[in-house]
């Protein structure tokens, strides 16, 4: 599950890198402007942080070398930078299409509704409920990985579980063994009580 994380995101951020270098490209070839809308600014700034989620994502959680205390203290933050990351997506995608349909049209303008402006308004509103659906569905306490698995991903790979479930799967089997042990015994002790009395009656 961790590489397959990581390989899909991996895979997401070169698309990134790749888009950014033929907007740059486009604009230079155009003489047009870099850098100068809000839509840019969040874009580049959730492409940096994308990056550094990406970075640290790798170091602590797939590398086999952070120690657990520090993957357990992270993971919180990593889940909510992720779905913040994500939201900034959403957002700066909405943003873009908005302002090239502003900037393309012009016979007829956006502002009169021709049919690209409404394909363009109606892939909008379907990257609003992907976007909840998918915020809904981390937040659902029955989407989100049981704690066992949790405590899997949380060590690193190879490593021996060291206070995670599986000691505890093999503290509780000593324990019923040892307590079978004292049960065992206990009855062998009365069948011999039993023995000895009967012995007794049988001599008298």
């Amino acid at each position: 599950m961790k590489f397959i994380h990581a390989g899909l995101n991996t895979i997401a951020m070169i698309l990134a890198i790749v888009s950014m270098v033929a907007v740059f490209d486009f604009h230079n070839a155009k003489n047009i402007p870099n850098m100068y809308s809000l839509h840019s600014w969040i874009g580049l700034t959730a492409v940096i942080f994308y990056s550094l989620q990406l970075f640290l994502g790798f170091a602590v959680f797939l590398l086999p070398f952070a120690p657990v205390r520090l993957r357990v203290a992270l993971m919180p933050i990593h889940v909510y930078s992720g779905l913040t990351i994500f939201a900034t997506v959403i957002a700066t995608a909405l943003m873009g299409i908005t302002e090239k349909l502003i900037f393309a049209l012009t016979n007829p303008a956006y502002s009169e509704s021709p049919p690209e402006a409404t394909l363009v308004n109606c892939l909008g509103l379907l990257l609003v409920i992907f976007g909840s659906l998918i915020l809904w569905m981390a937040s659902r306490p029955h989407w989100k990985r049981p704690a066992a698995e949790n405590a899997k991903i949380l060590r690193p790979i190879g490593a021996t579980p060291e206070g995670t479930e599986v000691e505890s799967t093999m503290t509780n089997s000593s324990n019923a063994d040892k307590s079978d042990l004292r049960s065992n015994t206990e009855a062998a002790r009365k069948q011999n009580i039993k023995h000895d009395e009967a012995g007794l009656r049988s001599t008298m």
